[in-house]
This record gives C-alpha cells, structure tokens and sequence, in this order.
C-alpha cells in the first residue's frame, strides 16, 4: 500500500513540476541592464514578423501574431504604434501598443474549430515582450503564445544586418 501511495505522490509530483517551466517567466527574466537605445531597431522571427522600434517611441509592426490564448484565433496585425522599456521587478519588458490597424492577416489554416467562423481581429492591441539574452548575450524579445502548459515562445531576433540605434 505504501508503494502505491508514494507511487501516486512521484506522479502528481512530476506532472506539477512538467507544467512549471512556462511559469518561469511568469515574474520576469531577472534581466536589468537593457536600455532603450539597445531595443531600438528592426526584429524578425522565422515566421515573417517584423517590427521596427523607432527611438522615438513610435513603432511598425508586420504580420504580428497574438499573444498567448489569442495567438490561437490566427490573426496577423500590421500596423503603427508606440513601445516603452519598462523595467519591471521581474525583469524588463517591451510594452508594444498598435495604435493604427493597417491589414490583418490569418495564418493558415484557420486556427477556428470547424464550422466556426474566425474571430473578429482587433484594431488596436498591446504585447508585452520580455527582455532576454542569447548565448551570444545579444538581446532577444518574446512573449509566449497558446497554452501555457505549453511553452511555446514567440522570439524576435535583431533583424539581420540591423545594429541597436545609437545615441
């Protein structure tokens, strides 16, 4: 009998600890030394997504998906906006606002349950993206998407050829 209850304790155990690891994030990365000038400038990821962090705070944003249980209605927004670097407790974060919604986009196939029609995309729409470093201790940004037992990360990378705004 005491087999079976520790055998049960290890299971519920190890299924609780398999479904930390997207939480991790939920407090931040412990990343403090970003500045503003270094997130400045052009991001992409694999999946076509630009952005453009202009040192004035304004922003251009390109078949940007939503984040975390949004992701799964399959919009894409482009669009202008503003970002900020706010340095949390946790960690910092990029705050990005699209302000003006100039296309959407769905990816394919529609994320919808059959026989469902989409959901509408919205006009306007904040991500919050945390700060991170690479191996190489370049900046990353991401935020998670779809359901956070999960774990997927949406990474944006400095585009490439692009360097951090200066000055």
């Amino acid at each position: 009998m005491l087999g079976v209850v520790l055998g049960v304790l290890m299971v519920v155990s190890a299924s609780l600890t398999a479904c930390a690891g997207p939480y991790q994030y939920d407090e931040g990365t412990g990343l403090h030394d970003v500045t503003a000038a270094e997130a400045a400038g052009s991001w992409e990821n694999a999946e076509g997504t630009r952005m453009v962090l202009r040192k004035d705070g304004t922003a251009l944003l390109e078949k940007l998906d939503g984040q975390d249980f949004d992701f799964e209605d399959g919009w894409r927004l482009s669009g202008t906006g503003t970002w900020q670097l706010d340095d949390d407790e946790g960690g910092q974060v990029v705050r990005l606002a699209l302000t003006t919604r100039t296309r959407v986009e769905r990816r394919l196939p529609a994320a919808a349950g059959a026989g469902s029609p989409a959901p509408e995309p919205p006009s306007t729409y904040s991500w919050s993206f945390y700060a991170d470093r690479d191996q190489h201790d370049g900046l990353v940004l991401f935020f998670m998407y779809g359901d956070p037992d999960m774990g997927n990360m949406y990474v944006m990378t400095r585009e490439t050829g692009s360097q951090p705004f200066v000055g």
